[in-house]
Formats: C-alpha cells, sequence, structure tokens
C-alpha cells in the first residue's frame, strides 16, 4: 500500500529530492500542483512560520497529509540575508542567477563569507493538525566569489563545502541527500515516519 503526501511546493528540484528519500517507506511525493493548489502568501517572518503556512494551505485544498519546506541561505556578512526572501532576494520572479549575482554584488570583497542554508520541514496530518511534526537543519558552509558546477539549484554555485573541498553545484545527489540541510530534516522526518510504521 503506498500512502500518499502532497508536498507544498512548485520547485521540481525538491519534489525529486524529498520523493526519492521517501520512496522506501511506500510513500509517494506529489507535488501540489497536480492538484492546482492555489498560491498563498508567504507571511511568516521565519522558516517555521512559512512552512506551517504553506503545509496547511495544501492540507486543506487537498484532503491529504502535506510536508512543506521552507528553507534558505543566511549570510553573515549580511546580518542573515537573503534569509526567508531566499528565493526572491532580486526581486519577485527572480531567476536563480538574478539571485546569486545580487548575492555576490551584495557581498563584494568583503573577506567573512560564512553562511550556512537552514531548511524546516513541517508535516502535518491535516489542516487543522494541532501538534505538526517540525523539523530543522542547517549546512555550514561559505559563499565563493565564482561560480562552479551544474548540480543543484539556488544557490548551489556558490556554496562552498569545506569539508568536501567542492560547491554544492559540484555534489552528487547522494553526496548532497547526506550532509545537505534538507538531507538532515528529511532524516528527522524519515525517523519520525519510521517509529509510526
Amino acid at each position: 500500500m503506498t500512502n500518499k503526501i502532497v508536498l507544498a511546493t512548485g520547485n521540481q528540484g525538491k519534489v525529486k529530492e524529498l520523493g526519492a528519500m521517501l520512496e522506501s517507506l511506500n510513500i509517494e511525493v506529489l507535488p501540489q500542483s497536480q492538484f492546482s493548489v492555489s498560491n498563498v502568501a508567504e507571511t511568516g517572518t521565519t522558516f517555521v512560520e512559512n512552512a506551517i503556512i504553506k503545509a496547511r494551505h495544501a492540507a486543506k485544498e487537498t484532503g491529504l497529509p502535506a510536508i512543506a519546506d521552507d528553507s534558505g541561505l543566511e549570510v553573515d556578512a549580511l546580518q542573515g540575508a537573503p534569509g526567508v526572501y531566499s528565493a526572491r532576494y532580486a526581486g519577485s520572479g527572480a531567476s536563480d542567477q538574478d539571485n546569486i549575482d545580487k548575492l555576490l554584488s551584495d557581498l563584494g570583497s568583503t573577506p567573512n563569507r560564512s553562511a550556512r542554508f537552514w531548511c524546516v520541514l513541517v508535516y502535518m496530518q491535516h489542516e487543522n493538525d494541532p501538534t505538526p511534526i517540525i523539523c530543522q537543519a542547517s549546512w555550514e558552509g561559505e559563499i565563493a566569489t565564482e561560480q562552479h558546477g551544474d548540480q543543484g539549484f539556488g544557490y548551489d554555485p556558490v556554496f562552498w563545502v569545506k569539508s568536501l573541498n567542492r560547491m554544492a553545484a559540484e555534489l552528487t545527489k547522494q553526496e548532497k541527500n547526506a550532509i545537505s540541510h534538507r538531507g538532515q530534516a528529511l532524516q528527522q522526518l524519515l525517523s519520525h515516519f519510521k517509529s509510526k510504521l
């Protein structure tokens, strides 16, 4: 028997990543676009608030349990920016490249380039779930001055992973899932699902 969970995102990269990791538990991850879920305003000021808003909305409109992820990049020299605005750092409708260009421009020649990706995953059994499961993790790195690699998405081409001596965009999916913010948060969620089986 396959359990269906709707993923509250239109980002196909996230759907593939999460789908691959939940496959072993016979959980089928369906993108909310399959249900014509309407857009919901991400009005939260934190990743947790936005993830709950998205999960509740997807569960309400589909009638299925929902997982929502809110994630972003926190750069120390920019006082935590782009943060919750990571996907639209260069403005509404900005491409990944637009956002990277703005980030590199804002950092300029700043020597302190420490940064981390954050991921918050929220699982809600239904829209009125009083105890959503909240998993969060971070992935430490640095912002490089030049782009390298063509794997991944978002800021991966400029996120330097010191422990592997490569950019996030140069990692295989397996390497990335083993150490990334999303991979770590998803492992927490998998542990929760396994404990309920």
